[in-house]
């Protein structure tokens, strides 16, 4: 798979991957990507117009966190939910 940039704001979260958010952990990664920049990609797939996420919740909320408005992703084929 080849990592694409991918806008934040057109990334759908399905209610099965809405679980409280930990913030300790999103800090932590906020930290991370701060100094070594975003290592692991997300994973979304496509759906019509927008994205939606597969994996990934606490990298994308971390970047958000961080003021970006795009996130790295890898496409991928996945089933709906």
């Amino acid at each position: 798979m080849k990592p694409v940039k991918v806008k934040i704001a057109d990334i759908y979260v399905p209610t099965a991957l809405r679980v409280p958010i930990d913030a300790a952990k999103v800090e932590e990664l906020a930290l991370s990507i701060a100094d070594q920049g975003q290592q692991v990609p997300i994973l979304v797939r496509a759906d019509k117009e927008r994205f939606v996420l597969v994996a990934g919740l606490h990298r994308m909320e971390a970047c958000r966190a961080l003021g970006e408005t795009t996130i790295i992703a890898n496409l991928v084929q996945a089933r709906k939910h």
